[in-house]
């Protein structure tokens, strides 16, 4: 529980548990003091009190009417007097303050006020007639605790928000550079290098900002030396695509056309006879589908359409060869013209990924509807291919496919992702033109 509170509770909270503890230790001294404070100021009127009843007695024994004598002195006495006579059966004296404005009740009754009742006895004729007692007025030793009770709540308060306003200050203080770097760590770690976390605060922070902003250097070099390792891989694998599609379509497609051509020419120089013509017609079928299986090899490793009909029309073409191969599905697409402008790895990457995710589609997701949107906006080349297919599992990785799909687009600082939403799978991806067409040129 402790490590979930943020810095300022962990600070505040134990300034605040230790002020509220003192200010309670001061309720209980200011409580334990009052007993034997209010009796000794109060001893002095006792002494006097006693006195007066001795002498009130003393009086009274020689006093040839007594009872009058007693109620002369009834009458001098002041009613606000601390010094009261209280006849037989008049009951017991009150403590409590007099005046109406003073301490409040709670506070009074949190005090513990000492029995200072004492009464002396006064005898008229050898008969108790009644009890001089000291009813001493205790408004102002209340009024007084009162006080310095509010003064010492008024202190630790005051003590307890110049702290707070001391520490929030510290807190924010060393706080505020913390937060810069953690946000900095976390641009760090969703690969932006680029903005630098600012030097600020004490020693200890300043120095874990520098070194943070020299790893975001180091990790902003290595990554662009990884951006080129992979650009300068993806060019060599074009280059090897290219010289196989070379080979292939130079030196395996005239062979197969020389065999296609002198099995037609044997097939039409001598009548079928027996089991050499149907030798012959198997002979020529297995020519045409190795022909069909070379100009398919040939598409998948090197697609002459972008060279020389631009990257527009040749995502055309593969859209209409896939309505022609997979007619059960519902294709439909936005490919923006201005696709044509584009040429060299972009094209290629552009390209080879539309192809590898319809592939996916066709292969995997058996879907009905499959959408396909190519644009260029605001020099960036945006893709998204959508199915209504099944899907792909939780922890699904990318297959080979899309992981040399993933390589490409890295190599030319762009993004690719895949997910699920709203019952569709998405294929996203995301491609800034101008930093392509200024990166490294093919080889």
């Amino acid at each position: 529980m402790w490590q979930r509170l943020s810095f300022r509770a962990q600070l505040f909270l134990p300034l605040g548990v230790m002020f509220i503890t003192a200010l309670l230790m001061g309720g209980v001294l200011l409580h334990a003091f009052t007993i034997g404070q209010l009796a000794e100021e109060n001893e002095p009127a006792l002494r006097s009190t006693r006195a007066v009843a001795e002498a009130l007695n003393s009086a009274l024994r020689s006093s040839g009417n007594p009872r009058r004598t007693l109620d002369d002195f009834v009458r001098m006495l002041d009613t606000s007097s601390d010094i009261q006579f209280r006849p037989v059966g008049a009951g017991s004296p009150s403590l409590a303050p007099r005046p109406l404005h003073g301490p409040p009740k709670w506070f009074v009754d949190l005090l513990t006020i000492p029995d200072l009742h004492i009464a002396f006895p006064v005898t008229v004729d050898g008969q108790h007639a009644g009890n001089i007692v000291f009813t001493p007025d205790l408004s102002a030793a209340l009024f007084e605790k009162w006080v310095g009770f509010l003064a010492l709540s008024g202190f630790v308060l005051a003590l307890i928000g110049l702290t707070a306003i001391i520490a929030y200050v510290l807190a924010g203080s060393a706080l505020r550079p913390l937060q810069d770097l953690g946000d900095g760590l976390t641009r760090l770690r969703s690969g932006d290098y680029a903005t630098p976390i600012p030097i600020a605060g004490p020693p200890e922070i300043r120095q874990s900002c520098e070194e943070a902003n020299a790893l975001a250097a180091t990790l902003a070099q290595l990554s662009q030396d990884n951006r080129d390792l992979l650009h300068r891989l993806v060019s060599l694998q074009d280059d090897e695509r290219r010289d196989l599609a070379r080979d292939l379509h130079d030196e395996l497609g005239p062979l197969l056309f020389s065999i296609r051509a002198g099995t037609i020419a044997l097939v039409e120089a001598s009548p079928p006879v027996g089991y050499l013509g149907n030798s012959a017609q198997e002979v020529l079928q297995s020519v045409e589908a190795l022909q069909q299986t070379n100009r398919r090899i040939l598409e998948r490793l090197r697609p002459l359409y972008i060279e020389e009909l631009g990257l527009e029309t040749s995502v055309q073409t593969l859209l209409r060869n896939l309505r022609k191969q997979a007619p059960h599905i519902g294709l439909t697409a936005s490919v923006d013209p201005d696709l044509n402008g584009i040429d060299g790895p972009l094209a290629q990457t552009v390209y080879r990924v539309i192809q590898e995710a319809l592939t996916n589609v066709l292969r995997h997701a058996a879907a009905r509807n499959v959408h396909v949107q190519a644009a260029v906006s605001d020099d960036a080349l945006v893709i998204e291919i959508s199915d209504d297919g099944a899907g792909f599992p939780e922890d699904n990785v990318f297959g080979r496919g899309l992981t040399g799909m993933h390589e490409r687009v890295r190599a030319l600082s762009g993004s690719l992702s895949l997910l699920r939403a709203d019952e569709r799978t998405y294929v996203r991806c995301r491609l800034p033109v101008q930093t392509t067409r200024d990166g490294p040129a093919q080889s």
